[in-house]
């Protein structure tokens, strides 16, 4: 098991860097250009932050297939650990939009920094093999929630939903949540740091998930499934900024996503593709990974009901205000 993991472990770190490449995930060199004898698209250029996880297959297949191309876009993939870490280049201009955890613009909304939520990207499920999960080796004794308590667990950002779903988790199975210890570590680094013995369990989503349990590792809970069934994993996120100073460029951006999002939810084989590509695992791997539900549409999202959580578990005073934060387009 320990070569196993450990190998998988420096494939999947040397994904991570090369996933930061623009050219991994680079629509085509040339403008696209129209039938006949029309002009060539002009193109926009946007830069957008993404994990490098399998559920931004999704984002890369749509790129490959030319659906932002489309829509006049041109999308630089900007390699991020969380959407909280996203924020600073957001607010600083150096990206135009993020896909990441909502929990990020709920912090934001606390300091009023106008950053705002205005597509879907990802739902997780709300029945069977969820799309991320707290996993342990298999020898740790740990096998369900409350067994977490008194132990280290690793998710990629502290203070966000990852560690807040697992606390709530472990209460519900009669465990102490204020008893776990949280470390972050970048999912790439979880199959070694386990099997180093650095932590006691981790939070992670595949492919990192899948290497854990592929070397006889257990899921010991689903906590998004446990605690609030088919919360959003990843939306799209924005500044009000970008909102007011550049309309045009956000609904551009918003009718390339949704059209990306509702093609990708009906082209799995391609987005698995995309996967195994972007982050060099075999095709054989990316077949076996979970996928979450791709979606445009924040109706079913569960970000009022993790502002809630939040606020149960004291990770802000009070819930942000959903009428400025969340801004379907």
């Amino acid at each position: 098991m320990k070569k196993s993991l450990a190998a998988l472990g420096v494939l999947a770190a040397a994904a991570l860097a090369l996933a930061g490449c623009t050219d991994s995930a680079a629509p085509p060199a040339a403008s696209p250009a129209a039938s006949g004898d029309a002009e060539p698209t002009e193109m926009t250029t946007v830069r957008v932050a993404a994990l490098p996880i399998a559920e931004t297959g999704a984002l890369w297949a749509a790129i490959d297939e030319g659906i932002f191309a489309d829509h006049g876009l041109e999308i630089e993939v900007v390699p991020a650990q969380g959407g909280a870490n996203a924020i600073p280049a957001l607010l600083s201009g150096d990206i135009q939009f993020a896909i990441g955890q909502p929990f990020g613009p709920i912090r934001a909304d606390q300091q009023d920094l106008g950053v705002v939520i205005v597509g879907n990207y990802a739902n997780s499920n709300t029945e069977g093999d969820d799309v991320n999960a707290v996993v342990a080796l298999g020898d740790s004794g740990i096998t369900r929630p409350a067994d977490l308590a008194g132990k280290k667990v690793s998710v990629n950002t502290i203070g966000a939903a990852g560690d807040l779903t697992i606390r709530k988790a472990v209460q519900d199975d009669g465990g102490d949540p204020s008893t776990i210890e949280f470390v972050e570590v970048v999912f790439p680094d979880v199959p070694a740091q386990l099997e180093a013995g650095t932590m006691d369990a981790a939070w992670a989503p595949d492919p990192f998930r899948g290497i854990v349990l592929g070397g006889g590792g257990v899921s010991v809970v689903q906590p998004y499934q446990a605690t609030i069934p088919g919360l959003t994993v990843l939306t799209n996120i924005t500044t009000q900024a970008m909102l007011d100073e550049d309309p045009e460029l956000v609904a551009a951006y918003s009718d390339a996503m949704s059209e990306a999002l509702d093609w990708a939810a009906d082209n799995e084989d391609a987005v698995r593709a995309a996967i195994a590509k972007n982050l060099e695992i075999p095709e054989e791997a990316a077949a076996g990974i979970t996928l979450p539900t791709f979606t445009w549409d924040l109706a079913d999202a569960g970000i009022e009901d993790l502002g809630a959580l939040a606020v149960e578990f004291a990770y802000i005073p009070a819930e942000p205000d959903y009428a400025t934060m969340i801004q379907q387009q």
